[in-house]
């Protein structure tokens, strides 16, 4: 190189600063396209950031109708268990959001207790969790204790295992109550163990819907009671996960089974009845007088008929008697209305 290729000090300093200029417009047109894309969602409504790590596959639509279904399964669940334990317990829905399984193992808490289900026909397996402090609590309940849960986490015993796994039937039956309406399913309990290793039904990235609820027994116990439907149990029904359909399986007229299940509950019920003998009229200064032994004569003879009251409303007439040295009365008629009543001499 000779030394008139050298490039003098001048000629360097112009290379450069025509560098630095070009660099600072490309610099300032990249900033103007951030500017661009940062503004594209103002400026066109819908767009949203999207996540293909983790995709959402439940609408909000059916998250929605699945948190109606659990609704209807709290409300179930809290009159089931208050008339199983005696005990006022009050279950609430927390919240229903989408999550991947491994998130939702991740925050489970430490000690819980875990049973896998089946919702026949659906395909697959999901999972119930149910806090050490609600799961204690109702076991001492039902070996008679006031329902408090004890303080210290443990192993369930075999007794209390096997009280667990009852609990989690009727709390499955609940859940198939609960879905009827939307889709008809059978319960089925898988097992139930007391483990933060969850099995593993799904994927660690699979998408689940993640039913929570807040369970308060006798205002001394509190605790959570979870629900996990992964993505392939409820694909097949996403169709009936919507709230058209929701309604319109409201507005189907109930089965002869279904009647027959409300009438086999309400048999069970019991109701006062009571037979009135007959009444009279006295002044107050002689009610006043009354005393042992003294015999008030009713309007009543010995040939006309009892009204029989229901709830305290007339409801049949019948004749006294004894039965088995017990006093008894025969049913002769019913009161369909107050016309048919009056035409009995002394009622």
């Amino acid at each position: 190189m000779t030394d008139s290729d050298n490039l003098s000090q001048n000629e360097i300093d112009s290379l450069l600063s025509s560098l630095t200029s070009n660099l600072e417009a490309n610099e300032t047109d990249r900033h103007t396209a951030l500017s661009f894309f940062d503004n594209f969602d103002e400026d066109k409504k819908g767009y949203k950031l999207y996540n293909f790590r983790r995709p959402d596959k439940f609408s909000k639509d059916h998250l929605k109708v699945l948190q109606d279904i659990h609704k209807e399964f709290s409300r179930q669940l809290a009159l089931l268990l208050s008339a199983y334990l005696r005990l006022n317990i009050d279950v609430e829905v927390v919240s229903v959001d989408q999550l991947t399984y491994e998130e939702f193992t991740k925050s489970l808490p430490n000690p819980i207790t875990v049973c896998v289900l089946e919702l026949n026909p659906l395909p697959g397996q999901i999972v119930l969790v149910i806090s050490h402090e609600v799961n204690f609590g109702i076991v001492d309940r039902m070996l008679g204790g006031p329902g408090t849960a004890d303080p210290k986490p443990r192993e369930l015993t075999d007794i209390e295992e096997a009280l667990t796994k009852r609990i989690f039937e009727k709390i499955t039956k609940t859940l198939e109550t609960a879905w009827k309406g939307i889709f008809p399913v059978r319960s089925a309990v898988v097992g139930v163990d007391n483990n933060t290793i969850l099995p593993q039904l799904a994927s660690p990235g699979e998408i689940t819907a993640l039913t929570t609820l807040e369970l308060q027994i006798a205002e001394t116990q509190s605790g959570l009671l979870s629900l996990c439907f992964p993505y392939p149990v409820l694909e097949t029904v996403l169709e009936q996960l919507s709230t058209q359909q929701m309604f319109r399986s409201k507005g189907i007229a109930s089965s002869p089974e279904d009647k027959q299940n409300i009438l086999d509950k309400l048999n069970n019920s019991n109701i006062p009845v009571n037979v009135l003998l007959g009444g009279t009229n006295i002044t107050i200064e002689d009610f006043l007088d009354l005393k042992v032994g003294d015999v008030l004569r009713l309007d009543n003879s010995i040939n006309d008929n009892l009204i029989i009251n229901v709830k305290h409303k007339p409801k049949f007439l019948g004749r006294p008697g004894t039965k088995k040295n017990k006093l008894a009365v025969t049913i002769t008629d019913e009161i369909l209305n107050i016309e048919n009543l009056k035409k009995y001499k002394g009622v």
